[in-house]
């Protein structure tokens, strides 16, 4: 019965370590941000105006 216990209260604590740590993850290091918008612009040969960089980000965001 302990070893029960036990194998549930672990699973729910590291389930809510990682999932603590990933999200404190995606806030320090963002998939994608303005910046690298710019860049993706740039190298395609544009030079972005900051509405179209909004409306990329507004998008993206949408998604999630």
């Amino acid at each position: 019965m302990y070893l029960v216990i036990g194998l549930v209260a672990g699973g729910a604590l590291g389930w809510f370590l990682t999932q603590r740590y990933i999200n404190k993850q995606l806030k320090e290091n963002p998939p994608i941000n303005e910046k690298m918008i710019r860049a993706m612009y740039m190298q395609m040969g544009r030079k972005p105006s900051e509405k179209q960089i909004k409306q990329m980000m507004k998008s993206i965001n949408d998604q999630k």
